[in-house]
């Protein structure tokens, strides 16, 4: 699934491009075996994955090479540990993911594009064999994804196109580290490893905001206790400071949705919309403006709200954090047991969709804390 920034500040904010999954490859080599994996976009998917497969080493074999630099070594090496760290003290699943090292000498390793009406917040679904329906449609080459975003923009979508730093096939295959996961943040990195294991753990079918709400709280309590684990509360600080301005930002963009819900609640003036929809847009840099002013580190916010904005782009801000709280505070609930926390999870994710909906909001209602504060 994607992530959405410009090249450098990419999967610096709560949706970052880890946060933003390539299932595609593993819907479209399960459709393989129906004869479907050589026709158009699931070939694209079944090469693009084949690719990844093809650049794969172990990473054991990666950092004893005497060609590989002192920092691609000491990365990976932090990879393996917080690798362990997920088994051993998360109960995350050890299925062989993450054990072999892609360069892929390119920014992203997949683009992802997202729609919405020109007049409404609704995403654009598409739906697959395997994963069910999710708000974006990925591509391993920046060109298709931007050729298919021009064809939605044709039909008179918004249209977003963002490109992702993670991949992962949720648990089907042995899942590579790729080269664009490797920030140079240590708790980025193990947070995003915590993260895309977390899908590995639970995937729903058809609710991407309880996927990515999931895998974002398990990043959120791995990250504290790896932290804890270390002694590192400088670390854990820097972490939390971080996801703080990251909260801060989430707010006024979901600020700028009701403003555009309500906006769109009647049917707008079609000479005026355009018009109206920059208004709310410009007010929302105006306000970010204002909150981020006094900021130590405003690396990747500047360029990323400088962009074009429209419906589409706001699509993974509900997508990617809106139900944190909720899994925050059932994780409260069950005591920060992580072990009793994934089994309510699971029969959360087994629940028909209304009622799921309904104890989502109950446990919303729990929950007013500050991201980085579980405990």
């Amino acid at each position: 699934m994607p992530r959405i920034l410009p090249p450098k500040a990419h999967a610096r904010l709560w949706f970052r491009g880890h946060k933003t999954r390539a299932v595609l490859a593993t819907l479209a080599l399960a459709v393989g075996s129906t004869g479907l994996a050589g026709c158009g976009y699931y070939g694209q998917a079944v090469r693009g994955h084949m690719d990844l497969v093809s650049r794969s080493r172990p990473i054991d074999d990666v950092i004893d090479d005497p060609e590989t630099s002192p920092a691609l070594a000491e990365r990976l090496r932090l990879v393996l540990e917080a690798r362990r760290f997920a088994f051993d003290e998360l109960g995350l699943p050890d299925n062989g993911s993450y054990l072999q090292y892609a360069d892929l000498e390119r920014r992203f390793v997949v683009w992802n594009v997202f729609a919405a009406p020109v007049d409404s917040l609704t995403p654009r679904q598409w739906c697959f064999p395997v994963a069910g329906c999710v708000v974006y449609r990925g591509y391993f080459r920046e060109d298709a994804a931007r050729s298919y975003a021009r064809g939605l923009e044709e039909e008179g979508f918004d249209v977003h196109v963002g490109g992702a730093s993670a991949y992962s096939t949720v648990g089907w295959f042995k899942d590579p580290v790729v080269s664009t996961m490797l920030t140079s943040n240590d708790g980025r990195l193990v947070g995003l490893l915590f993260h895309e294991l977390a899908h590995q753990r639970l995937y729903v079918k058809d609710h991407s905001e309880f996927n990515e709400a999931f895998a974002s709280l398990v990043e959120e309590e791995g990250v504290r206790r790896w932290f804890a684990a270390r002694g590192g509360e400088e670390g854990w600080a820097a972490w939390r400071a971080r996801r703080a301005r990251d909260a801060a930002v989430q707010g006024l963009l979901e600020q700028t949705r009701a403003e555009l819900a309500a906006l769109y609640a009647d049917p707008p003036d079609p000479l005026r919309l355009h018009a109206d929809k920059q208004a709310v847009f410009d007010t929302l840099r105006e306000r970010y403006r204002a909150i981020s002013s006094d900021w130590p580190d405003t690396a990747g916010y500047d360029a990323w709200f400088a962009a074009e904005w429209n419906n589409a782009r706001l699509v993974p801000v509900g997508t990617y954090r809106r139900l944190v709280p909720a899994f925050r505070a059932l994780l409260r609930e069950e005591g920060g047991d992580l072990a009793r926390f994934y089994e309510r999870c699971e029969s959360l994710g087994e629940l028909p969709g209304s009622e799921r909906d309904a104890e989502l909001a109950r446990l919303l209602a729990l929950a007013p804390g500050v991201p980085g504060t579980t405990r």
